[in-house]
């Protein structure tokens, strides 16, 4: 499939990495806030796996075209 023929299709759009790239960013950042909070011990347990998946979702929306 050619470069313009991936841009016409609706699919196009949601394969931009601007917008996943944010959400993952976002993930990842508030995963760390679970990390140090103080108040709840259940934040805290899910903490590394909120971190682990916005790191694997970055790497695989790194992939996307820009």
């Amino acid at each position: 499939m050619s470069g313009s023929a991936v841009e016409k299709s609706g699919m196009s759009r949601w394969l931009l990495r601007g917008p996943w790239e944010a959400g993952a960013m976002t993930l990842i950042g508030g995963g760390i806030v679970m990390l140090v909070q103080p108040w709840s011990i259940d934040l805290y347990s899910y903490s590394f796996a909120t971190i682990l998946a916005g790191t694997v979702g970055y790497v695989i929306v790194s992939h996307f075209p820009k």
